[in-house]
């Protein structure tokens, strides 16, 4: 697989407008690890590599455990997450899924039960956001960098 363009040279001042978006979000308010966690959830429904290492590799940076990430996609199932990242991660599902789901009134009021307006605003911003990432992402090929195994000793 060959990069088809890079959208940052082609496109500088859409780029710059979408790092706007990312910078409100980061200062939101919001948990870096939750809008990490729903990046990466995004990224995993849409199968956008790039942006699966990039956010797996940032929440593991700011502390993420690998379990959490590894159990990401089964967080319904899982006990290591907060009710506030269920509620996050149902409504990040619903959004990705936005053709097939309709975002559902069920999804809506559980995160009403955990974030405030101005949060619920932010949070959808982010799945909106990392939503275009991922179809930038993946229509023009981006590929991840690519870590060297260490040499077998």
């Amino acid at each position: 697989m060959a990069p088809r363009m890079n959208i940052f040279q082609a496109a500088p001042d859409a780029m710059k407008g979408m790092f706007a978006v990312e910078a409100a979000v980061d200062g939101s308010g919001l948990e870096h690890s939750l809008v990490e966690l729903v990046k990466l959830r995004a990224s995993q429904i849409n199968g956008c590599a790039f942006c699966i290492h990039m956010h797996a590799t940032d929440a593991v940076k700011h502390g993420e455990s690998d379990m959490r990430i590894h159990l990401l996609g089964a967080w319904r199932e899982s006990p290591l997450f907060t009710d506030r990242e269920r509620a996050a991660l149902a409504w990040t599902e619903a959004l990705t899924r936005v053709a097939k789901t309709g975002a559902p009134d069920a999804d809506y009021e559980r995160i009403k039960a955990h974030f405030d307006e101005k949060e619920i605003a932010f949070l959808t911003t982010a799945v909106a956001a990392i939503n275009f990432w991922n179809r930038v992402q993946i229509g023009l090929r981006a590929i991840h960098p690519v870590e060297q195994a260490a040499a077998a000793a």
